[in-house]
């Protein structure tokens, strides 16, 4: 066997399979706040809501996802996630009312964390040790694909076939994802796994604290973030250009796909620091514009700007995240990284859109600029501080001795 090997056959299934997953997922989120408001005859705050319902179900239970790999085996709790979340999926096909949609809207949130942070941490088994900050980049580009592809499909496909063509594409997307999890093998799966459960669940068994104070700021961006997807629909039919909602997700997603190798470069030979404070920056500038955009060129641009930003972001936190624990506590301090992620994402989707049905869309979008730029002074505060005064202490240490 060839350990030095990336892209072996077991890793292209296990992206693939996270490709499917997500994509299923922003393709029911960016759709599903118009599905909500016009299908249902719901409003905004019951859009956010929706979304709210399904995140919470992802915090509550992500925690438990390493614990059920560690008791019954990583291969078969991504089998299991990933058929109950195909179930979920083919279920919004029954829809009659918004009470039923939020019944399903939990489940599918609670299978959608196990079997993300079950297949996440399947990769990063698969990934050879002295490639993981490559491999992980590579990893997570899937996911930033289905970011790109999901919302335009979702947008496009609303808009000629409905809502019920939506719902059973997502349904496909996550069959997909059931049978290229299932094929995937990772190395770490083993028959002694179930005898090293301890008999007692403890806390440092849920969550792995070196990963939460990068999570911290992953918090603050996805909960600007969770305006994006949630409301972008809503938005551009308030501004009157609804038809070009979906081509705002195909700029904002070229800019995280084409950057990508470059970021990875640079986060290894400068550090993530160089790569963090522009990022913000970028990102906020294209939420104001954002905010302001009552134009194609203008909504346009503005998300090719916010894809900048946010793509250089994302990958960056998730790596500093696994890169800070252990490496048999690497799929713990992922799922950390994803709790709070899911939670800013679902207390952003439900406060946003209270705020937007208050008062408007654009000021939203504005104050999520701002929330953005906060996000700085947390990275700095909780991340890059702490960083240095680790280094400092080392420093005196080396000189003392």
């Amino acid at each position: 066997m060839n350990t030095n090997k990336l892209w072996s056959l077991d890793f292209i299934k296990v992206c693939l399979s996270s490709f499917f997953l997500f994509f299923s997922f922003y393709t029911l989120a960016t759709a599903l706040s118009g599905y909500v408001t016009t299908h249902l005859g719901g409003s905004g705050t019951q859009a956010g809501l929706a979304m709210t319902i399904f995140i919470i179900a992802a915090v509550i239970l992500r925690p438990f996802a390493g614990h059920f790999m560690s008791r019954y085996g990583e291969r078969k709790v991504v089998i299991i996630s990933l058929l109950l979340f195909l179930l979920c999926s083919v279920a919004y096909l029954g829809v009659f009312g918004y009470a039923m949609l939020l019944l399903i809207r939990f489940f599918h949130g609670g299978t959608f964390a196990i079997a993300t942070t079950s297949t996440n941490t399947t990769a990063i088994n698969i990934i050879p040790e002295h490639r993981k900050g490559e491999g992980i980049s590579y990893f997570s580009l899937f996911m930033s694909l289905a970011m790109v592809i999901g919302p335009f499909v979702g947008l496009s496909i609303t808009a000629q076939g409905g809502y019920t063509a939506m719902f059973a594409i997502c349904a496909v997307c996550a069959l997909l994802a059931f049978v290229l999890g299932a094929w995937a093998r990772g190395p770490s799966v083993t028959k002694e796994m179930p005898t090293q459960v301890k008999s007692k669940l403890k806390w440092g068994d849920l969550f792995e604290r070196k990963a939460v104070p990068i999570a911290l700021s992953g918090f603050v961006v996805a909960f600007a973030y969770s305006g994006l997807v949630t409301f972008m629909s809503v938005f551009t039919r308030e501004q009157a250009i609804e038809q070009y909602a979906s081509y705002f997700f195909v700029c904002f997603g070229i800019m995280i796909v084409l950057p990508r190798p470059i970021v990875g470069k640079l986060l290894d030979r400068v550090g993530e620091h160089v790569i963090v404070y522009p990022s913000i920056a970028i990102f906020a500038i294209g939420l104001v514009l954002l905010s302001a955009a009552d134009s194609t060129v203008m909504l346009l641009v503005s998300g090719s700007i916010i894809g900048l930003g946010y793509g250089a972001l994302l990958p960056c936190f998730q790596t500093i995240a696994v890169l800070a624990a252990p490496p048999h506590r690497r799929g713990l301090a992922t799922a950390t990284f994803y709790i709070l992620f899911d939670l800013g994402y679902g207390i952003g989707s439900y406060i946003l859109g209270f705020l937007a049905s208050g008062y408007s869309y654009s000021l939203m979008y504005f104050l999520c600029a701002i929330i953005i730029a906060f996000s700085a002074v947390i990275y700095y505060l909780f991340h890059h501080k702490r960083k240095q005064m680790i280094a400092s202490a080392d420093d005196k240490a080396y000189v003392s001795s």
